[in-house]
């Protein structure tokens, strides 16, 4: 066999980022007040002389429950999930850190990777080489909220570091940085 020369590329080293348990737990007093306010304001509109405005508080009300309930109880079925938030290694990207989440993203799928800031919340939005077999491997409410992503900003998929053990910008520099490696091992092949 020492006349059979293998090219071995090096082994890129795995890299796991907990979720922060204590980010998740501010979500959830923070979802929490906010469904409690949502429920301030359902009352708020059977005191309402005014038809319009009662039914318009009625509504804001009523999404508001809905909505930061929905986020109160994501929180708190993260805050009991033992999985790593974030797996970067020689594969891809696992992704566990939103309801969005798809699991693996394979490097050689990945084409780009930029950050878009909604409100106070920065995002990592990850463009690939085929979105829409990504959509095919979800239905349901992830479906849709995927395919808001898709048409809000070109991709379904998103990573943000507000449930994870890191800052925004290290997250962002990790992902970049592995990326153009990756890129590069493959433009050598």
């Amino acid at each position: 066999m020492s006349w059979l020369l293998l090219k071995t590329e090096p082994k890129m080293d795995k890299i796991e980022i907990p979720l922060s348990k204590t980010k998740i737990l501010l979500s959830i007093g923070g979802s929490a007040l906010l469904v409690l306010t949502a429920l301030w304001l359902f009352t708020l509109q059977a005191d309402s002389q005014d038809r319009f405005w009662g039914a318009f508080l009625k509504v804001i009300s009523g999404v508001g429950i809905i909505f930061f309930g929905a986020t109160g109880i994501y929180g708190l079925k993260k805050m009991f999930d033992k999985s790593m938030g974030l797996i970067i290694d020689e594969h891809g990207i696992i992704d566990n850190t939103n309801a969005t989440s798809v699991g693996l993203i394979r490097w050689e799928d990945i084409t780009a990777i930029s950050t878009v800031q909604v409100m106070s919340t920065k995002f990592l939005l990850i463009f690939t080489n085929d979105p829409n077999r990504i959509l095919d491997k979800v239905s349901g409410l992830k479906r849709k909220l995927m395919e808001g992503n898709m048409k809000m900003y070109g991709t379904p998929l998103s990573i943000t570091s507000t449930a994870l053990q890191c800052n925004f910008a290290d997250l962002e520099k990790l992902l970049q940085d592995r990326l153009n490696e990756q890129h590069a091992r493959m433009a050598d092949r």
